[in-house]
């Protein structure tokens, strides 16, 4: 048995068919006896050559190796993982699983800066990088058993579970707080995104670990088989083909489903949304409406425009729709939440002041910056959560500030919340600037932090279910398309906002008093909805916009009439 730190579960070797002493090495790793057993479970089925289509290898074109230990290879392993239950891991993914690029996924959080506000979010990239692979071959198999027409085979299925499995290799520190935050603040001309990443370190997890041989030995054609499985992680190999009818060279067209699986980019409905709904509600404690089990028992493959795509039973636009109101209110509860927001600008700021001096050795001993680790993915591989505690404990002379910051993070001396305001429409976001009549105390440009959130449904303003194909039960192989008005009135109308934060790094009550006044001076003047979180304050500071006053007049304080002892002189 051995122990595993997913969730609180552990994973042991266990046996699909009976066997007497199922062997534990790796293949290539020592000798082994042969061991009689019945027919090899389907994951030890080896597809032809390189025709992804063809059927299962004779005895005779097996490599001796495989002819020797085709019963004797190692048994699939159980993983006890707290969402998903007991579930089976095919060995080539426990070597994968067992290597150090992967093993780095224990120390990235999932949900970043989240964690110092929910105290449950402890989860990390680890466990749930897990749960998609698991997830993948669920939906594979279950169209391969539903329609075997597609002639999905051993091969795909294994693909497709290794992209699921390696499809978050490439984050960095607290997860989305590094490339969403940190590499545009300190690198804004780098177009760098961690699926890129995710591919590099899936190609060094490889090489540096000489899977190369394993992989093969399980019957996967190591080009084609590399190249289908980066494929599915970020996307076409070669950006001068993405603009062709079909862009990919891993599999043919025929086979297009395949890549809707792990990273949907038509719909965003794929198996990575699936279980991350599922374990961040389970650790945020937050509800979670969207039942991937049933839309797993009412997906097939339609072919619309010649392309094989995924579709969903008609019934089943409901529980899509709660789908992606959970991704919504996920990300306005948790993702997005005001303190977990400003405590991840917090430790942005404090990487980069420690970026110039903070050295992390990579390949032939070369040092990189946190800014420049990815370069290297031996380098990057070194790179996780563990630089917060690095740089806190540190007590080089060059990193006092950085040190300062996350010292301020450790005694909850946080910046100061001004409010937040809706735009009507996405706009640009100038400097703030000062009212006609200056408060006593003058706060400075750098006193003021601008969040800018896009909050959507996953495709910016459009509704994603337009992008859903579906079929119904009367012709199950012809694809519809369902509108909104279809299933209900009570839809959204629109399905995308932007919300802009601002915050006041000096902890001065009279700063941050003068801060607010400019802040809601900044809203009026650029016709933005009244801010929230000011209501204390602001009425007494400064007169309020007409149209903000949407209650009865005898509850709505002004200037005129302040309840405060003293209030700032602003003209209307």
């Amino acid at each position: 048995q051995r122990s595993l730190a997913a969730g609180r579960g552990c994973r042991t070797a266990q046996s699909v068919v009976p066997r007497r002493e199922p062997p534990s090495f790796p293949p290539g790793a020592g000798s082994r006896l042969p061991c009689p057993a019945p027919a090899p479970p389907a994951w030890l089925e080896i597809p032809v050559g390189r025709n992804c289509c063809s059927s299962l290898l004779s005895e005779q074109t097996l490599s001796p190796f495989q002819c020797q230990f085709r019963c004797c290879l190692p048994l699939p392993q159980v993983f006890n993982d707290p969402i998903h239950g007991h579930i089976e891991i095919h060995p080539l993914l426990v070597r994968i699983i067992d290597t150090p690029q992967f093993q780095r996924l224990r120390y990235i959080k999932q949900l970043g800066g989240t964690y110092f506000v929910f105290p449950g979010a402890s989860h990390n990239r680890f466990e749930h990088s897990l749960g998609v692979g698991y997830l993948a071959g669920c939906l594979v198999r279950a169209l391969k058993e539903r329609q075997p027409e597609l002639d999905i085979t051993q091969r795909d299925i294994l693909c497709v579970e290794i992209a699921g499995l390696c499809h978050d290799l490439g984050h960095g520190p607290f997860s989305h707080m590094f490339d969403g935050r940190f590499i545009p603040l300190v690198r804004p001309n780098l177009k760098w995104k961690h699926e890129s990443a995710s591919v590099e370190m899936f190609e060094h997890l490889i090489t540096s670990n000489k899977l190369e041989k394993v992989m093969e030995d399980y019957g996967l054609v190591l080009q084609e088989d590399m190249n289908f499985i980066k494929e599915q992680i970020g996307g076409p190999i070669d950006e001068n083909t993405r603009e062709k009818s079909w862009p990919y060279v891993g599999r043919p067209k025929e086979k297009s489903f395949l890549y809707e699986i792990v990273a949907n980019k038509k719909n965003g409905i794929d198996v990575d949304k699936w279980d991350y709904f599922a374990r961040d509600c389970h650790h945020l404690g937050i509800q979670n409406n969207f039942d991937y089990k049933r839309l797993l028992k009412f997906t097939r493959v339609c072919e619309v425009n010649s392309q094989k795509l995924i579709c969903t039973r008609d019934k089943e636009v409901g529980n899509l729709y709660d789908m992606f109101h959970t991704r919504n209110c996920l990300h306005r509860r948790a993702y997005q939440h005001k303190v977990g927001n400003i405590i991840e600008i917090m430790i942005t700021e404090a990487l980069q002041k420690a970026d110039p001096y903070f050295k992390i050795e990579g390949s032939k001993g070369t040092p990189y910056r946190i800014s420049t680790a990815m370069e290297d993915m031996e380098a990057y591989t070194k790179l996780t959560d563990h630089v917060y505690l690095e740089i806190l404990h540190s007590s080089c002379p060059e990193l006092a500030e950085a040190r300062e910051i996350l010292r301020k993070i450790e005694r909850r001396e946080l910046y100061k919340f001004l409010g937040d305001t809706h735009p009507e429409k996405g706009k640009e976001i100038a400097k703030v600037m000062s009212p006609k009549n200056p408060p006593l105390v003058e706060p400075k440009a750098e006193d003021f932090i601008v969040d800018v959130i896009n909050m959507d449904y996953g495709m910016e303003e459009q509704n994603p279910i337009d992008k859903v194909l579906f079929y119904c039960k009367a012709d199950p192989t012809k694809a519809v398309r369902i509108t909104k008005e279809q299933v209900s009135k009570l839809l959204p109308e629109t399905f995308a906002e932007q919300v802009i934060r601002v915050y006041c790094k000096n902890q001065d009550p009279d700063t941050v008093s003068a801060a607010k006044q400019y802040f809601i001076q900044w809203c009026i003047r650029r016709d933005f909805t009244k801010p929230q979180d000011c209501d204390v304050v602001a009425p007494h500071l400064t007169p309020m916009k007409k149209s903000w006053n949407n209650i009865q007049e005898a509850e709505c304080r002004t200037a005129a009439e302040p309840s405060c002892k003293q209030r700032l002189p602003f003209d209307e």
